[in-house]
Order: C-alpha cells, then sequence, then structure tokens
C-alpha cells in the first residue's frame, strides 16, 4: 500500500519574535531560520516517519530552491515525484511569537499551476488499496478532480482543506476530513467540535476529524465518537503541528492501525512538535514514533 501525498513543496523562512507586529510595523527578530516545508512536503515526510510507503507528487521551479528541497526530501521520502515548472519555487514566511502561535504568508506560483492528474498521469499509479492524502495549497478544480478520480479508482481519500477555500469544497470524495476547529466552525457554523464533525458527516465526508490544539481531537467515525485529550506541554512553535497530525495519522492508517488509535498516536506525536522550534526538524524522529508506538500499543488502549 502506497500513500500518494498530492501537495505543495516550499522554502519555510520564520522569525521568533516577542510577539506578532501590528499593521505597519517594523519589529526585530530575536532568532531566525530556514527550511523545506509546505504542507505537501510537511505531511509526506511525518508519513514516512511512520515507516509508511510514500509518494510525493508536487512542483518546484528550476531553480536553486527547487534543487535543495529535492536533495532535502530525498533523504524524507521513498519517492519523489517533483515536477520541475518555470516559475519560482514556492516560500513561505512565518513569523512566531513568545507563545508558539504563528501566522503564514505563502507565495504559491508552483502550487497553483500544478495538475498532477494532466502533468504526471496520477490515476495511472494507483492501485485500489493506496491512500490519496491532499490538502489545499494546489488550485480548487485540481484538489477536487484529484479526489474525485481517487475515490472512484477505491483508494482511500484522506483531506486536510488547509489553506481552506471554503465556497468550493465538495465532500462526497472524501473518506477522511481532517479540519482543525477554526476550518471547521468556517464550514459548518459551529463552534462545538463534535457538533461541527456531526455537520460535516452530513454534508459528505466519511469520517471526521476535528483538531483542537491544547485541547486534543474529536474523531466521528460511522456512530463511533472519541475526545481525545492532548497532553499538557509547553508550547514553543505551534507552525506545523497539523501537518505532523495529518501526517502521521495517515502513515499509521497505511499500516491498518485503527483509526482512533492511530489519532491518539498522532496527537501525542504533534504534542512533541509544538514543543520544538520549526515545521518539519520539529516533528518526531522514527525512532521516537516507535517508541510512542510501542507504548499506545491498540492492546493497551
Amino acid at each position: 500500500m502506497t500513500i500518494h501525498v498530492v501537495g505543495n513543496v516550499c522554502v519555510d523562512t520564520s522569525f521568533r519574535l516577542e510577539r506578532l507586529p501590528s499593521p505597519g510595523e517594523t519589529l526585530n527578530a530575536a532568532a531566525a531560520g530556514e527550511g523545506v516545508g509546505g504542507k505537501g512536503a510537511n505531511q509526506a515526510a511525518a508519513a514516512a516517519r511512520t515507516g509508511a510507503s510514500v509518494t510525493l507528487w508536487a512542483a518546484v521551479g528550476r531553480d536553486a530552491a527547487g534543487d535543495g528541497m529535492e536533495s532535502v526530501l530525498s533523504a524524507e521520502i521513498s519517492e519523489l515525484r517533483l515536477s520541475r515548472l518555470d516559475l519560482p519555487s514556492d516560500r513561505s514566511v512565518i513569523l512566531i511569537d513568545r507563545h508558539g502561535e504563528n501566522v503564514v504568508v505563502t507565495a504559491a506560483a508552483c502550487a497553483e499551476a500544478f495538475d498532477p492528474l494532466a502533468m504526471c498521469a496520477l490515476a495511472s499509479t494507483w492501485c485500489a488499496r493506496d491512500i490519496l492524502l491532499m490538502q489545499g495549497n494546489l488550485g480548487a478544480d485540481v484538489t477536487a478532480q484529484c479526489l474525485k478520480a481517487a475515490h472512484a479508482a477505491g483508494l482511500f481519500t484522506v483531506l486536510n482543506p488547509s489553506p481552506l477555500h471554503a465556497e468550493e469544497l465538495d465532500l462526497a470524495a472524501v473518506s477522511l476530513l481532517i479540519v482543525n476547529r477554526q476550518e471547521a466552525e468556517a464550514l459548518t457554523g459551529e463552534t462545538h467540535g463534535d457538533r461541527a464533525a456531526d455537520r460535516l458527516c452530513a454534508m459528505g465526508a466519511a469520517t471526521v476529524i476535528v483538531t483542537l490544539g491544547s485541547e486534543g481531537a474529536f474523531v466521528l467515525e460511522a456512530s463511533s465518537r472519541l475526545q481525545i485529550p492532548a497532553e499538557k506541554r509547553e508550547t514553543v512553535d505551534t507552525s506545523g503541528a497539523g501537518d505532523c497530525f495529518a501526517g502521521t495519522l495517515t502513515g499509521l492508517l497505511a499500516q491498518r492501525v485503527p483509526l482512533c488509535d492511530a489519532a491518539r498516536l498522532a496527537t501525542r506525536a504533534a504534542g512533541l512538535a509544538v514543543g520544538r522550534p520549526g515545521t518539519l526538524v520539529s516533528f518526531p524522529t522514527p525512532a521516537e514514533l516507535a517508541a510512542l508506538t510501542k507504548i499506545f500499543k491498540p492492546e493497551n488502549m
């Protein structure tokens, strides 16, 4: 079984600040860093660290940034399918305050131009038991077409629609929807995770997980409802926590871990990530994930 992650890759430049700036204000950063990011790359790497077989489909520019990202990701992910476009590679700027909260701005020309069904014959590589994992960085039409084609081909489809395009979201081809509290409210008008999950299932998603930050996550699967608490930890940087959760969860599902058990493990993995600076570099290592899996074996749940 292969997880096909179809999404974006970008260079992340982060600045750590005492607080986030007000409009028109200039602040000096306490620290700065640069690395590989993008929700597609982050989730693919998180899934691969669980030991799952992962193929990442994304687009980068024909530039030095694209070369560097390919080099880094080739050490993380078993198969890279990076399309080289005559565009600058995508970039994100992340501002992080002293509480670990962040704001992100992305230049996404490559992601917006990427159409893997047309450019890469994506569907020809699928097997019926594979998993498709997508986010919200690609064009809304491209995302919808990929999900529909994968669902028709018998794949298990996972959607983490961030950044959210609520007015264009069709959940009929989504096997598992993963949204955070803000996204769930934007889609349903509900402020409580459990009621939002009910509405999202009624809108077409087969299974829903609403992540709740420091409060953990809520899982709605058929008639099963589960509130998963998060461990209390010092928050250093929340950027990438949702990607860590979605990628880790999907990697575990590919290895036949039951959904609720996988969600518990993914919540713990995301908790480790927010205690460290950075995005991809903060995610648990394969060794750390293996240790978590031993602690949270299904028979001990």
